[in-house]
């Protein structure tokens, strides 16, 4: 069953090595963990998953592989009857699997290596809160109640309280594939750190602290300022129009970003980037800065980010005068241009499916404008614009 699992995660695009899970079954030998499927689901994920995107492709496969057992309570465990064990492979073993447990030496080889575990139960339980069986308060078993427990030979659950961890999925939504919320968002953008000691020194620094008594022969107490990210980030958001249907993405988006950057700026445009930006939105029209002032405030390191669906007529990019809301004098792609000039690390962040871009070619244009590097609102597109904007 543990290739099988190893197979299974394969399958599912979890990126697992041999070497990992051979150090999985190197920790089995060494009986780190207790004799508990909960205890084997958290080891198992530790070795297995290096990154939190795959935690619940992870859950789905081993809810798949190892279903019908929900937990295992705290306590002794006690044998499985092989007639109990029996009907559960009926049910769930795959006559492959049947085969290669004969070809072991049949049920009566395995049972024999199990009774070695034997602890004291020998046969059928009715009852209690100890033994494997029917009703009772017992882990094990079926018909009864255990607020934790393996149910065995029962249809289904009848109390809704056994504890199965794997099949509650809280990363159900850490995946390549999904739109973002907050809480993906922050894990995607703190691929997007340089981080620097910055402020009081406050922090005990243990490793120079013992170097430097070592060396006095008396406590010499260091401290250290703490580590704080230093990236400066400047976003610039395509507010109105057809973006109203992606305003909770943004929402989510900004906030994220404010958490994660604690030097960030932003503005508002529309469309496309003009002589004119806002930061609120209600007095866009009295309260506008001009764009160079913006460009000349904010130094070259800043990581610049576009965020907007650049679906617009062509004209509104390419021509002076496109603009739908005033007359610009120079093009917005002369603007855009501009930005790309100044700031080494800029990028494009587009809440439509990528699928879609190729047609509309507002889309292709400023995507030619800034080198390919516009990303989809995705976990994976956002995690690949921070890496090209980590690079320099």
């Amino acid at each position: 069953m543990f290739v099988n699992f190893f197979h299974e995660l394969k399958a599912q695009n979890v990126p697992v090595s041999l070497r990992e899970y051979l150090s999985l079954l190197e920790a089995l030998d060494s009986d780190v963990i207790n004799n508990e499927v909960l205890d084997f689901y958290y080891l198992s994920k530790a070795a297995l998953v290096k990154d939190e995107r795959n935690l619940d492709k992870f859950d789905r496969v081993f809810g798949e592989v190892f279903k019908g057992l929900e937990s295992l309570g705290e306590g002794d465990i006690a044998e499985i009857p092989e007639d109990w064990l029996r009907s559960l492979t009926e049910k769930f073993l795959t006559e492959e699997e049947k085969k290669e447990i004969e070809a072991l030496g049949g049920w009566e080889k395995i049972m024999e290596e199990l009774k070695k575990r034997l602890e004291e139960q020998e046969k059928r339980h009715e009852g209690g809160s100890k033994w494997i069986g029917t009703g009772g308060t017992s882990p094990f078993g079926a018909d009864g109640y255990n607020p934790e427990g393996v149910r065995i030979g029962q249809k289904e659950g009848r109390h809704g309280k056994a504890v199965k961890v794997w099949d509650k999925r809280e990363y159900k939504n850490l995946d390549d594939s999904v739109e973002l919320g907050t809480r993906n968002i922050k894990v995607a953008l703190r691929r997007l750190r340089k981080f620097a000691r910055d402020g009081e020194a406050d922090i005990l620094d243990i490793d120079d602290t013992i170097k430097s008594t070592a060396n006095a022969g008396y406590l010499d107490i260091k401290l250290i300022a703490e580590r704080r990210n230093k990236v400066k980030v400047l976003v610039f958001f395509d507010i109105g129009g057809s973006m109203d249907g992606h305003i909770r993405l943004c929402e989510e988006l900004f906030s994220a970003a404010r958490s994660e950057f604690k030097n960030m700026e932003y503005f508002y445009f529309h469309n496309c980037l003009y002589e004119g930006l806002w930061k609120d939105n209600s007095r866009r029209h009295t309260e506008k800065m001009p764009t160079w002032d913006v460009l000349h405030t904010f130094p070259s390191d800043y990581k610049v980010i576009f965020v907007g669906d650049a679906s617009m007529s062509p004209y509104e990019i390419t021509y002076e005068g496109g603009s739908v809301e005033h007359w610009n004098d120079e093009a917005g792609a002369t603007w855009l241009q501009r930005v790309t000039e100044i700031y080494e690390n800029c990028i494009w962040l587009n809440p439509i499916a990528e699928r879609y871009w190729e047609h509309t070619a507002s889309t292709q244009i400023i995507k030619q404008i800034f080198s390919d590097r516009m990303y989809p609102l995705t976990l994976e597109g956002l995690d690949h614009a921070m890496r090209e904007l980590s690079r320099g």
